[in-house]
């Protein structure tokens, strides 16, 4: 079928097109005009989808997530708000909604349940295509009742998203508050045992007696380092002084023993004159000899005691090096106890700083979470209260007779269509072509007859049009 076809058949079919569009049209009219008159009030909420917390400003990641309005959209349509809505306009108080709450379900349930069930069917909540602002959609028959059913779900809307952030946080506040009773308990703790350790070892300042001792043990460190070289020259100068006393330096740079070796020198000089001159049993030779043997005895035993005295400071000084190497020992000793008392201070100490940590980060998550519950600040505001429509929003006499005219006439041509499928006429050449299967010769033109004479009827030849 081409379209020259479909036109001959709406041509044909005129009065069933025409007859359905005119019955659509009425009846629309008609209904639109004895349906009760509805209004719609609207309310308008913008959300904050900044992410920023208003009381802590910290940012909420939920806020920025694709579903949080379809998530808000769901909590003002819930039976929740509804309920609270109930509650708030006092609608289970009305006895004639009592009575028709008992005509209608016989007094099964309960009177708020039924009406926030009646709620939620005409409430309508359409969020904004590039906007944060949800539209709250109520209809009904008297224009101020729908325009504060319809503030109503928006005031307990925003109430409730309140008590759901608020009511977490007051339980976490009980959570952190316990948490806190223990974490203090641990910090006493930790804080008395680091002061009974300091009482018991006497510690005032770890870091103070240390520098003290460790700078004793440089000096006991440097002192035993010169006493044993000291020990060590010492050593040398009695091995020298034991075996050839007189080659010690030592021996040689006594006083004494150089007097006395003087004074020998003297004596033998004397005596070598003296028995040049006189002999041997002379007196002068006698008292001449014993006095050199006497200075020959002073200096051999001031030789003896110079050389006992070397030996004796060689001792002393390995005295010393001993005593200043056991110093250095008990030095060492009492610094590896200072260092293992100042780490097991610092195992003590690092356990009250932990403690301390937890119990400031305990305080602060338990202030933060005591303002956030006691905090009634909303992310969602009221942009556009509703107010008492003026007009109704249906039914619309218009729009419905626009929307009349369109179906009326696709089902007017439906109905044409159909008729002519029902009862199928040859309209056109491709009709009779497709009918017979056999290609048109020929196709006549009957014209309406012209007022003539009836010679020029007669001599008028019939005219034939062959394609």
């Amino acid at each position: 079928m081409n379209f020259a076809q479909f036109l001959l058949i709406l041509q044909a079919r005129k009065k069933i097109v025409l007859a359905t569009l005119i019955a659509t049209v009425a009846v629309t009219v008609l209904v639109s005009l004895l349906l009760p008159a509805t209004y719609k009030g609207s309310s308008s909420v913008l959300l904050n989808t900044k992410g920023v917390d208003p009381v802590t400003g910290m940012t909420m990641p939920g806020q920025l997530m694709p579903s949080y309005v379809a998530t808000q959209i769901d909590l003002i349509s819930s039976k929740n708000v509804a309920l609270r809505v109930v509650d708030q306009l006092k609608l289970a108080a009305n006895p004639a909604v009592q009575e028709q709450f008992r005509e209608d379900t016989g007094g099964k349930g309960t009177v708020r349940d039924w009406l926030a069930t009646l709620l939620l069917k005409k409430l309508d909540v359409v969020p904004s295509r590039e906007s944060s602002v949800i539209e709250i959609n109520f209809k009904g028959a008297d224009p101020a009742f729908v325009a504060a059913v319809a503030n109503a779900f928006a005031d307990e809307y925003q109430k409730l998203s309140v008590q759901l952030k608020a009511d977490p946080m007051k339980k976490a506040t009980g959570y952190f508050t316990e948490q806190i009773k223990g974490l203090r308990d641990q910090l006493e703790a930790a804080q008395s045992r680091l002061s009974k350790y300091q009482q018991e070892n006497g510690i005032v300042s770890l870091d103070n007696r240390l520098d003290v001792e460790s700078n004793r043990l440089n000096d006991l460190s440097a002192q035993l380092v010169m006493a044993q070289s000291q020990q060590m020259e010492a050593s040398s100068r009695r091995s020298v002084a034991s075996g050839r006393a007189l080659d010690s330096p030592d021996v040689a740079a006594s006083p004494l023993v150089q007097n006395l070796r003087a004074q020998l020198s003297m004596a033998d000089t004397k005596l070598a004159e003296v028995g040049q001159r006189l002999g041997r049993n002379h007196p002068q030779y006698q008292s001449a000899k014993a006095e050199a043997d006497q200075l020959r005895a002073s200096l051999n035993s001031a030789v003896a005691s110079t050389s006992n005295s070397v030996g004796n400071n060689a001792q002393i000084l390995g005295a010393r090096e001993a005593a200043l190497r056991e110093a250095l020992a008990e030095q060492k000793t009492r610094i590896l106890q200072i260092n293992r008392s100042r780490d097991e201070l610092n195992v003590l100490q690092r356990d009250v700083e932990a403690a301390q940590r937890a119990m400031d980060a305990a305080s602060l998550r338990l202030s933060q979470t005591r303002m956030e519950g006691q905090s009634d600040q909303s992310d969602i505001a009221l942009l556009n209260p509703a107010v008492a429509p003026v007009e109704p929003s249906s039914p619309r006499l218009l729009l419905n007779t626009v929307l009349a005219l369109f179906m009326g006439s696709l089902l007017g041509v439906g109905f044409g269509m159909l008729a002519e499928m029902l009862d199928r006429r040859v309209r056109s050449r491709a009709d009779l072509a497709d009918l017979v299967q056999i290609p048109v010769l020929g196709e006549i033109h009957w014209g309406p007859a012209r007022a003539r004479s009836k010679l020029g009827m007669a001599l008028m030849p019939r005219r034939v049009r062959l394609t």
